[in-house]
């Protein structure tokens, strides 16, 4: 994978505010990749690799946590993210408009 697109990625995660999140498609949208958003996706996994980036901030489109992570809703409500009864993300209160 090309590196410029992996920092070009995490450097939009890392602008995201405490208590705010975006969605895969928000983030691969600000980066000119519309359709990308599993791309996005692959490249939070990597991320580890790259430095420290509030991964935890980026949820799906329905304001869902990623699957096998259940430390990113606990993570959310420490910065006051706001859920929904369903267990979303409220993307009405906490969506990041970067």
């Amino acid at each position: 994978m090309d590196e410029g697109l992996i920092y070009e990625v995490l450097s939009v995660v890392g602008e995201i505010p405490a208590g705010k999140v975006a969605t895969y498609g928000q983030i691969a949208g600000l980066i000119g990749r519309e359709k990308n958003a599993r791309l996005v996706g692959r490249i939070l996994r990597l991320s580890a690799g790259y430095g420290h980036y509030p991964c935890h901030r980026v949820v799906d489109h329905t304001g869902r946590t990623a699957p096998g992570w259940p430390e990113q809703a606990g993570l959310l409500r420490e910065e006051g993210v706001c859920f929904l009864k369903n267990g979303h993300v409220d993307l009405r209160k906490a969506r990041w408009e970067g």
